[in-house]
């Protein structure tokens, strides 16, 4: 055996046992691992249990073996820094993640930054990672995608991390890039983290069946709506067998987005209801909005449209992504929703206020958003017999939609659009939109009008 660091020998006594068992027992969790699997040969699982629960002081032998067996550094195990340092920077972190969820976003973000400039001293890889990955959040809600696409890259490719925090970047970082239109990189960068959960030991938890479906969804975007009902499939019976409610949640949405896409609204509103009485269950506001949000949405879609159901689930969503962590997108689609229930029950000065802040609040940041937003606006100005003004909305949705690129949503939009353009009598505009709803279903002209002869 390698002799011990006298330091260690040090720290590990001035060390709280319950501290030490703490960490100890994060890091196994954040592995996957058994107390039997991190024990190994050279301890008892009563001891380990003993460790971490802070009933045992740990001796040196006993820490090199643990540090041996989790595959981390001893200086990991003991922290390296005094108990109520660690405790302050987990502090922060927990302000920082709680003024995330309460839409306090600038607060996050000072918290995130003075948690990062302290780690900076102090080896806690553990914290460290999650102060990572909460600045990647907070970066998202703030509207800078890039800034989180890239530190969510280097979380994900950084072996040093832990499994369980891969996954979790994957899992922003797959949705991210859909959000943002790039399915290819929302596909491949959700895929290579899903092929290595086996090698982890992490293929049988809440965070593996979420990551699935959000690939789904980005196949079911780009018009793979076969796969992608397979993976959502699999997922399904992956989250039965946990019997966790955020993992079925996950996988009935997902699915609940298919039927939807497949035409059959009522069993894809049956299946969101369901995800939504799951999701219930736990403590995740942001996606219980936005589950919120595309219920009542897909309720607007019913024939004939359940608008009171509707308006009152997007109302219900609209509070709650005020004070969470949702995106500027998420917040868009909740408010495009409950114009269109404004204008189907009447209240035009309601629906245009909503469909201007949607604008105002998007600002070229998200296309699709904004085309069906501006779609909304000419609607609601035929209903108000602007036709010009209607006219004008619909040229300005073409032009947002054109700079979006080729997708699923974006074809429908694209369909969507052709009609209210051939209403306001914009006939060529209408054949063309119908020609890009086509192309971006990937759908092309087989047999060509044949050529004139010369004769």
């Amino acid at each position: 055996m390698d002799r011990v660091d006298p330091r260690h020998a040090e720290l590990l006594a001035d060390t709280d046992p319950a501290d030490l068992g703490r960490r100890v027992r994060t890091i196994r969790s954040a592995q996957g691992l058994t107390l039997a699997a991190a024990a190994g040969s050279g301890m008892s699982v009563a001891h380990l249990s003993r460790i971490e629960t802070g009933q045992r002081r740990a001796t040196t032998k006993a820490l090199h073996h643990l540090a041996s067996t989790l595959d981390v550094p001893v200086e990991q195990l003991l922290g390296d820094v005094t108990p109520r340092e660690a405790d302050e920077i987990r502090l922060m972190l927990d302000y920082a993640e709680l003024s995330l969820e309460s839409g306090q976003f600038q607060d996050a973000a000072t918290h995130v930054e003075s948690a990062l400039e302290r780690l900076e001293s102090v080896q806690l890889d553990l914290l460290h990672e999650r102060a990572r990955f909460l600045s990647a959040r907070v970066a998202e809600t703030l509207g800078d995608a890039d800034t989180a696409i890239l530190g969510l890259e280097r979380m994900v490719d950084d072996p040093k991390v832990t499994g369980l925090m891969r996954i979790r970047g994957g899992i922003a970082l797959s949705r991210i890039y859909r959000e943002s239109g790039d399915l290819g990189r929302a596909i491949d960068s959700g895929e290579r983290i899903l092929n290595q959960l086996s090698d982890w030991g992490l293929d049988a938890c809440d965070e593996a069946v979420q990551l699935s479906v959000t690939i789904a969804a980005a196949y079911a975007e780009r018009g793979d709506a076969g796969h992608a009902v397979r993976v959502c499939r699999a997922a399904i019976e992956r989250a039965e067998t946990l019997g966790s409610p955020t993992a079925r949640a996950s996988a009935y949405w997902n699915t609940s987005a298919l039927q939807a896409d497949r035409g059959d609204i009522s069993a894809a509103v049956q299946l969101a209801e369901r995800a939504l009485a799951l999701l219930g269950e736990g403590r995740d506001a942001r996606n219980l909005a936005r589950l919120r949000t595309e219920l009542g949405r897909l309720q607007l879609a019913l024939d004939p449209p359940a608008v009171e159901d509707a308006r009152h689930n997007l109302e219900q969503a609209a509070e709650e992504l005020a004070w969470s962590s949702a995106s500027p997108v998420d917040r868009s689609y909740t408010q495009i929703g409950l114009a269109r229930a404004f204008l189907l029950s009447g209240d035009l000065a309601g629906c245009r206020e909503l469909v201007e802040g949607v604008l105002a609040l998007s600002d070229g940041g998200a296309p699709l958003a904004e085309a069906e937003a501006l779609a909304l606006q000419g609607q609601l100005n035929v209903a108000e017999g602007a036709m010009a003004e209607a006219a004008e909305s619909y040229q300005q949705a073409v032009l947002r939609l054109s700079a979006a690129g080729v997708d699923q949503g974006a074809a429908q939009l694209w369909f969507d659009l052709a009609g209210l353009l051939d209403g306001v009598g914009l006939s060529d505009a209408a054949r063309d939109a119908y020609r890009r709803a086509a192309a971006s279903t990937g759908l092309r002209a087989r047999m060509r009008a044949p050529s004139r002869v010369l004769v």
